[in-house]
């Protein structure tokens, strides 16, 4: 067996950074601390928005190019034809998943409200019944979560135990060993593209903080009584 450079830093960063914010989102909505909940959003919101720029900026093995593919594949790969690492055909369909349902959890509660006093930052973006519709959806996706992070932990505890393919400690150490010729060293993410996509995330970021979003009008002051 030989070793190889398989995930980069900026993948595993990011992979075990939304474990915490997730479960301290999760935490602090449970106990009733919406403002830091809300900031674990933005957090959420700013880590999967680096995540889609990487997967196109980051390297080989981190790139959707590398393992997004088409139905065909994942048929091959489920009648165990198919050989490579990183994430699997149907593994990344996994990944795509919980991009998207996480991303729609973060981006629907920049708009939600708790009908008591907190507002998400965007929420003076859109009607009152919109956000409640927002908010509505925001609270049921959340059992959709808890669901496909089931199955992706057991994904990964089948991996480990039956198929004696850790999945965890790769995505700690960042190597994998692998038969000699089967599959060469993680190349590309560098420096500057590490920077650009944490700079564009950023931007995200700002503009879901709802610091953009220009003041309400100053309400009239009230006309006075000269007693005439």
């Amino acid at each position: 067996m030989t070793t190889i450079r398989l995930w980069d830093l900026p993948t595993r960063l990011f992979h075990w950074l939304l474990v915490l914010a997730v479960t301290g989102a999760v935490i602090t909505i449970k106990t009733g601390m919406p403002e830091w909940h809300g900031r674990l959003g933005l957090f959420v919101v700013g880590l999967l928005s680096f995540r889609v720029f990487w997967g196109f900026a980051g390297s080989t093995y981190a790139r959707f190019s590398f393992f997004v593919r088409g139905p065909v594949t994942v048929v091959r790969y489920l009648k165990g034809q198919w050989q490579g690492v990183g994430h699997n055909p149907l593994g990344a369909l996994s990944v795509l998943a919980l991009l998207g349902l996480f991303g729609f959890q973060a981006v629907s509660g920049l708009f939600a409200n708790d009908e008591i006093s907190f507002q998400g930052p965007l929420y003076p973006l859109v009607s009152s019944a919109w956000s409640d519709t927002l908010s509505s959806w925001h609270r049921q996706t959340e059992w959709y979560l808890y669901g496909l992070v089931a199955l992706h932990v057991l994904a990964v505890m089948w991996y480990s135990k039956v198929k004696k393919n850790s999945l965890v400690k790769p995505m700690i150490t960042g190597k994998k060993q692998v038969a000699p010729g089967t599959a060469a060293d993680a190349s590309g993410g560098g420096a500057v593209a590490f920077w650009v996509s944490l700079a564009l995330a950023g931007v995200v970021v700002l503009g879901a903080s709802g610091s953009l979003v220009p003041p309400p009008p100053a309400p009239e002051p009230p006309p006075q009584n000269l007693g005439w």
